[in-house]
């Protein structure tokens, strides 16, 4: 899952959100492949190999027929082009291209000096009771202690906070065994942006805050740090899912490991989850390339919006953490479900 509260701070950090408003009207207008820029340089097998990956979880009929052909396509780009259509869908917004990633922890099966932070199982109560207690009240009155709840301890708060804030992540012991923890739930409470503090308090401009930012403001400061983390009194609790595969990425939105690379989060309003998705990001970056709607979150939304996943561990995050492009996004429509969308198209 790419989480609730991870989309959260990438609004925060951002000092903007999106906002509610009128209904705007949906258009779809139906393009060549022609009209995709760097369509035939892109690698399709390597798109082809991930959607075959969570394609059969779509239950349409058309989905299911082109789930069929893709396991035994012979020539990738050529089954793309023979059984779907690029669709550009538009609701009035422009095009917005964020990242994240799945963060990795150092961490011990068992407390010591150094691993002294547990990660926490959800409490049968807090599933019955929402909200229940706060960040504060978890962390520092002691509700946790004594009930074996921990699935595991790490070395460092704020990345745990991060953690949180991901809903997913990998744990390396000193062994060098993996383990990998999801989103099991969270204590109700809502989620308040520890960066829009420090702006608050006149500590950072709003253009200043980032999440490496607030990482390295918290261990120069550890006692005010502790104080900072807790502002939030949204809290995640997880769950072991280490029968993913530590090569493989974390779970999405349709319970199958993601791609570094090759999946995206969208709103599903407007894209199947499961659908190929044609990008075009500008920026310093640009990235033109054949992706696989595989995950949500809750701040993409709209039809222009994606959030790609960039992998695992410091270097994915510091590359996310600096995303945030325009472009366009092409949903790939199976022929006749997108030429439904237009009634006029054939005539």
């Amino acid at each position: 899952m790419t989480g609730t509260l991870r989309a959260a701070l990438i609004a925060g950090l951002a000092m903007c959100g999106l906002e509610a408003g009128a209904e705007t009207e949906v258009t779809h207008t139906i393009l060549d492949f022609a009209n995709l820029d760097g369509w035939t340089d892109d690698d399709h097998a390597a798109a082809l190999s991930v959607f075959t990956d969570t394609c059969g979880d779509i239950s349409e009929p058309d989905w299911v027929t082109l789930c069929a052909l893709a396991h035994d396509a012979g020539n990738a780009r050529q089954f793309f082009e023979l059984f779907f259509r690029p669709v550009q869908i538009s609701d009035g917004t422009d095009g917005l291209f964020t990242g994240y990633f799945e963060p990795e922890l150092d961490g011990s099966p068992v407390q010591t000096v150094r691993y002294r932070y547990p990660i926490y199982s959800m409490p049968p109560e807090a599933r019955a009771i929402s909200p229940w207690l706060s960040r504060r009240d978890i962390l520092v009155g002691g509700a946790m202690a004594g009930r074996g709840l921990e699935i595991c301890w790490v070395d460092d708060p704020v990345e745990l906070f991060f953690l949180q804030i991901q809903g997913s992540g990998r744990v390396r012991y000193p062994d060098g065994r993996y383990i990998r923890v999801g989103y099991g739930g969270a204590n109700g409470h809502p989620y308040r942006s520890i960066g829009q503090e420090l702006v608050r308090r006149g500590t950072y401009d709003a253009h200043q805050v980032s999440a490496q930012v607030i990482k390295n403001w918290v261990r120069r400061n550890p006692f005010e740090g502790e104080e900072l983390l807790l502002h939030n009194p949204s809290y995640v609790f997880f769950r072991e899912v280490s029968q993913v595969p530590a090569d493989k990425g974390p779970l999405g939105a349709m319970n199958r490991s993601i791609t570094a690379m090759r999946s995206i989060a969208v709103d599903p309003a407007y894209t199947t989850l499961g659908a190929p998705v044609w990008i075009e990001k500008a920026g310093s970056e640009p990235l033109h390339r054949l992706m696989i709607a595989q995950d949500t979150g809750s701040a993409i939304k709209g039809a222009q919006r994606a959030d790609i996943f960039i992998g695992t561990g410091d270097a994915a995050g510091q590359k996310a953490g600096q995303l945030k492009d325009p472009g366009r996004i092409v949903v790939l429509m199976p022929i006749q479900r997108a030429y439904a969308l237009l009634p006029d198209a054939l005539q």
